[in-house]
């Protein structure tokens, strides 16, 4: 805080101290924007918290796996195997993307929000991972 951009007042007692900066507050699409004195926006990652960062691959891959399930759970498809056949696809990837089913709830919520932390990535969760939700938190 320098120069005449900003205002500072002390009350007579000194016990509140009154801070005045000039600022702007903009539209850009539907959030808004501080345009700082200069007259630029200010760099949202110097004053507001990170963004979720929605993994978007793995997102889809959830979905694709919920859905599968549900096919197999309504009888649509007797076997992975159909399954996959029906989808043109890989045995394997489809009976490890179906096991993304099995992962605990608030983890899929986490995925879904982009709070899942950052070592969660498709690939080793393809791989495999335990099927009970407090071990899965524990490795996951």
């Amino acid at each position: 805080m320098h120069g005449n951009a900003t205002d500072v007042k002390v009350s007579p007692d000194g016990s509140t101290v009154t801070v005045r900066v000039p600022m702007t507050f903009r539209r850009r699409g539907c959030r808004k924007v501080v345009i700082a004195p200069g007259g630029q926006p200010t760099a949202p990652q110097h004053w507001a918290p990170q963004r979720p960062r929605v993994d978007s691959t793995l997102v889809r891959a959830l979905a694709r796996g919920f859905r599968w399930q549900a096919m197999l759970d309504e009888g649509r498809f007797n076997t992975v195997s159909e399954l996959a056949k029906a989808e043109k696809l890989d045995i394997s990837y489809v009976a490890h993307t179906i096991r993304l089913a099995l992962l605990a709830p608030d983890l899929v919520e986490a995925i879904l929000d982009g709070r899942q932390p950052a070592t969660m990535q498709l690939q080793p969760l393809m791989r495999g991972f335990p099927v009970e939700w407090e071990v899965q938190r524990s490795v996951v």
